[in-house]
């Protein structure tokens, strides 16, 4: 369905005819229903008798199981509310003026874009709507403001439908090859994504620093399929799967403990799970998430910390899980082998420390202890809001590798009930932060401009000191930001609390004492960073020392009179936008008093991994 509707956009795309008919607020709905459609067929395969034990499609490409199916629903419609967020603006000028530099300069391109000349402002006057002049929103670049037209592009809704297909496609792969196709087409969507809007010219060093550490992390999940295949000449998970788990024994009986292809098969799977935990910066694999974070638009930053990680971590659960449940981990049977064959465990890379499944558990309980340290500790420091919000994402993918490095039943429960919370709560907070963004663009404007200037402000919130005194002028949005990271801090009754809490108790059960331990020392240093949030909230202030970027542009009064009343009268914030933000707010306070719809349905996913 998402591929069909990819061929038909860039089809209506590539038409004159309907281009010029065809607004890119339009395409951006459209994708958005695309993605619920594609979820409500997702949904409907349920229904399917044989899919318990999965279903091979594509001649064994694909492995269709119910955990991958809800997912993909999940995953499916947090897409499609991403793109409902969009601010409502019509920008049937877009297609017919904008040329940026032209604006800015009047056509002399040897002139700063620092100041909206009159001459052109009252030129779009002229053009436009006066629904159309509330795109008229600037941009930060190096310290020079400048008028941006923040917009959705066209390119934006193709691209997002591109990485949306290698991410619903990711979660079902059951081979090297698909696993690898999947992984890059989603990923090439992101880079372009981060480069997208270029207006930023941080977005494009932030965009060419994702590629580099991408395809550098894409040459690691390469190598370790390379590995596997020259080891075994599969590419098959279940064939691998069945292979490791027969091999270990017979390698023990018939060559006295040395079986070299199981150490290179090993060492493949190691590979791929260090370019995986790289693609979800992961510590200490996390240098490029923090910058990518900041230096790129809001919406797009949504979808770069929600949707490829979602996808990633299912697939991480799926290698891990069939490589667990294939090998011999029980060390009884390890012993008689080595008792049986006379083999000392302590010389032999085949003893039970050295167990395929074994190395993973330490890799992953390793990479889950300097994510919830560096995610805490470094978090402390930032003074910018998504590099808060990047560290605070680091911190909590030490708590999910922290359930899957466990791998019992309960873990998974665990696993799969934190990413549905966390990637519900986090949306909550970009949506919000966007929300607080557009009414104080909207405020600044009516409150600076005077009888010969007009001030436009930057709406993308950068830094925490632009959330100064919102608490008085924008009570609602704020308590709901508030509730938000109180979640994140794990405070109950919240949503965040119980997920958490499922987490440490498998860890303390299965004897991971110490883990639970760095992991509760952590959640509770964690939480002053989202404090400071908090104080800045209900610290009272003016617009103007929140630190809002103002740009300055000289006007006449008749000019300031007609934008002041397009401002006064129109509204960038949907209401489907403040629907979603109350609503996931309710659900994150309200989950405590009917758990059971969520906790049952991730109870029978944990389940079918096992029993199916």
């Amino acid at each position: 369905m998402i591929f069909l509707s990819i061929l038909i956009l860039i089809v209506a795309i590539a038409l004159p005819s309907l281009k010029n008919e065809i607004s890119s607020l339009l395409i951006t709905r459209i994708t958005a229903i695309i993605f619920i459609y594609s979820g409500a067929l997702a949904l409907n395969a349920l229904y399917i008798q044989s899919i318990g034990s999965g279903i091979g499609i594509y001649s064994g490409l694909f492995h269709v199981t119910i955990i991958s199916q809800l997912l993909d629903v999940f995953l499916l419609f947090l897409a499609a509310l991403i793109l409902i967020a969009w601010p409502l603006i019509t920008a049937s000028y877009h297609n017919k003026v904008l040329n940026l530099k032209t604006l800015l300069t009047d056509g002399n391109t040897s002139l700063s874009p620092a100041l909206f000349s009159l001459n052109t402002l009252e030129k779009v006057m002229a053009s436009s709507s006066s629904s159309n002049l509330t795109t008229l929103a600037p941009l930060n670049k190096n310290k020079n403001n400048y008028i941006g037209l923040y917009v959705p592009r066209t390119e934006y809704c193709l691209i997002v439908l591109f990485s949306g297909l290698g991410s619903s496609l990711l979660l079902s792969c059951s081979d090297l090859l698909s696993m690898y196709l999947s992984i890059e087409l989603q990923s090439f969507g992101l880079y372009l994504l981060a480069t997208l809007y270029r207006d930023y010219e941080s977005a494009t060093a932030s965009g060419l620093k994702y590629f580099l550490l991408g395809a550098l992390s894409s040459c690691f999940i390469l190598l370790g399929a390379g590995l596997i295949y020259t080891f075994t000449g599969l590419t098959n998970f279940e064939s691998i799967y069945s292979l490791i788990s027969s091999s270990v024994p017979l390698g023990l009986l018939l060559t006295n403990g040395s079986y070299p292809i199981i150490n290179g098969v090993s060492l493949g799977i190691i590979f791929i799970f260090i370019g995986f935990l790289f693609k979800i910066a992961a510590a200490p694999l996390h240098s490029w998430s923090p910058d990518v974070y900041d230096e790129t638009p809001t919406q797009v930053t949504i979808w770069l910390t929600i949707i490829p990680k979602i996808a990633i971590l299912v697939l991480l659960l799926e290698l891990y899980s069939g490589l667990s449940i294939n090998s011999i981990t029980d060390l009884n049977v390890y012993e008689s082998l080595l008792t049986l064959t006379h083999i000392n465990p302590s010389s032999h890379l085949i003893g039970i420390g050295y167990n395929t499944s074994y190395l993973l558990k330490m890799l992953l309980l390793i990479i889950s202890l300097f994510s919830l340290i560096i995610g805490t500790i470094v978090g402390l420091a930032q003074t910018r809001i998504k590099r808060l919000l990047a560290y605070s994402t680091i911190s909590h993918i030490g708590f999910i590798l922290l359930a899957l490095a466990i791998n019992t039943e309960q873990s998974i429960e665990a696993f799969i009930f934190y990413i549905i919370q966390y990637s519900i709560t986090n949306l909550n907070v970009f949506l919000i932060i966007l929300a607080l963004g557009f009414i104080l663009n909207k405020a600044g404007i009516k409150m600076y401009s005077n009888s010969k200037n007009i001030y436009f402000f930057d709406f993308d919130i950068k830094y925490l000191t632009n959330f100064k005194g919102l608490f008085v002028s924008n009570m609602i949005l704020s308590l709901s930001l508030v509730i938000c990271f109180f979640s994140m801090a794990g405070i109950p009754p919240l949503l965040g609390f119980f997920s958490k809490q499922f987490v440490l108790l498998s860890a303390i059960q299965n004897g991971y004492v110490f883990m639970a331990f760095a992991a509760i020392l952590t959640s509770v240093i964690s939480a002053s960073y989202y404090l400071r949030v908090v104080v800045l909230l209900v610290n009272s202030s003016d617009t103007n020392a929140a630190g809002i970027t103002i740009i300055h542009s000289h006007s006449t009064s008749m000019t300031k009179t007609k934008l002041l009343s397009v401002f006064n009268s129109e509204s960038i914030l949907t209401n489907f936008h403040s629907f979603l933000i109350s609503t996931i707010t309710l659900s994150i306070v309200l989950f405590i008093l009917k758990p059971t719809i969520l906790l049952n349905s991730t109870q029978l996913l944990s389940l079918s991994m096992f029993y199916s």
